[in-house]
């Protein structure tokens, strides 16, 4: 069974089900986007990886890191290698004092370690045929951006210093979406500036 290395594309609220999350990866030499449903925690410990936000304390796959680093465990890919009855099994490819070992995991928290450690995620062609769909995000985006455009951002009206002030107490009380919110304020400020 081939490889096929997957990125991350988006993170959003699933419009199928309450409270949880929709993860979009797509094949890094190809078309095809992989979307998995996961949970809130999970989609927020992601979340929080890709705006580089730290949080005071450590969450779950930060403490996993961090026990991971003091015993010279790393984990150098993440494979998603089953879809049965539309969930998605992944393992973890370890290394440890010149061993490999595999680690059964959920797809989200392995996606959410894939971050941290820095390794790459890959599932199988078979997988991809399965699940796998063709989206035209380009025209998404350009459509997001014209709604955009007309809506405001509740954080618009605050200056870099308050935002910053606020950023900060959002992590400080570990309210994460709310920190995500500012950050792509701070952002996209950034980036017009």
């Amino acid at each position: 069974m081939s490889k096929v290395k997957l990125n991350i594309t988006g993170l959003s609220n699933s419009q199928n089900q309450t409270g949880a999350y929709a993860l979009l990866l797509s094949e890094e030499n190809g078309d095809r986007k992989l979307p998995i449903i996961i949970g809130a925690f999970e989609a927020q410990s992601i979340a929080l990886k890709l705006e580089n936000l730290d949080p005071p304390r450590p969450l779950t796959h930060d403490l996993f890191l961090n026990f991971s680093k003091t015993f010279k465990i790393d984990i150098s890919e993440v494979n998603i290698y089953k879809l049965e009855e539309g969930v998605f099994f992944s393992v973890l490819i370890c290394k440890h004092e010149g061993k490999e070992i595999k680690v059964d995991a959920r797809t989200s928290d392995a996606v959410a370690l894939a971050l941290r450690f820095k390794c790459p995620i890959y599932t199988t062609e078979e997988i991809l045929d399965k699940a796998g769909i063709y989206l035209d995000l380009k025209s998404q985006k350009d459509s997001a951006v014209a709604t955009k455009s007309k809506k405001t951002s509740k954080w618009e009206n605050y200056t870099v210093k308050e935002l910053n002030d606020e950023l900060k107490d959002a992590i400080e009380k570990e309210n994460y979406e709310t920190a995500s919110e500012i950050k792509n304020e701070l952002d996209k400020r950034k980036k017009n500036s």
